[in-house]
């Protein structure tokens, strides 16, 4: 009998961030400047402000919580920033300096998720976090970037139509155009089949 390797949750706790991080810069992959910042939600929402501001929460909980600070955009809840400054894009930041800072971010993180035990103890500079552990850090963070990885999936699917979880694996049952077109008009219908049937709300 084969004994199975014992748990190792930092590694998988990694492993899905890690995970989660790519499937983010995936969505900008073959991309115009102005369809990869271009506001797809009425609160604003972008592929770029979404990496920008995944690099300020990583700096944020990998790094100042544990006492190694990292240089990144500040995100707005520190009251560092203006409001939302953290979530798009200005003209002067470049497609390669937003992708590269959130590639130094990880290598800042990783470096700090290897160094410590998941019991270390660090502090978040804001209230009502306070303090936490590594794990809960690992947690969060893994929570946080695949929140914006479902962000980033709708926002690229909005913008040309392109879906999927990575690059070789969408994860998505196989159809051309014509299957999802024909896949949409169903939900549609009973979508508004429900509608009719529901019960008229008081007046």
């Amino acid at each position: 009998m084969t004994r199975s390797s014992a748990p190792d949750p930092k590694s998988d706790l990694h492993r899905y961030l890690r995970d989660a991080r790519r499937a983010v810069l995936w969505k900008l992959d073959g991309l115009s400047e102005y369809d990869l910042r271009r506001p797809m939600t009425p609160t604003g929402t972008n592929l770029l402000g979404l990496v920008k501001h995944l690099t300020g929460a990583e700096a944020l909980y990998f790094g100042a919580t544990f006492g190694r600070p990292f240089d990144a955009p500040p995100l707005w809840i520190t009251g560092d920033a203006e409001p939302d400054a953290d979530f798009w894009a200005t003209p002067e930041e470049s497609r390669e300096l937003i992708v590269d800072g959130y590639r130094t971010a990880w290598a800042h993180a990783d470096a700090v998720i290897d160094a410590l035990a998941l019991d270390a103890v660090g502090r978040v500079p804001f209230e009502p976090y306070s303090e936490l552990t590594l794990q809960q850090a690992l947690l969060h963070m893994v929570a946080e970037t695949g929140r914006h990885a479902g962000h980033a999936d709708v926002v690229r699917e909005l913008i040309d139509g392109a879906a999927g979880l990575r690059e070789r694996d969408s994860n998505l049952p196989p159809g051309d155009r014509e299957r999802w077109a024909t896949h949409r008009a169903r939900v549609e219908r009973a979508a508004r089949t429900a509608a009719d049937r529901a019960p008229t709300a008081a007046g």
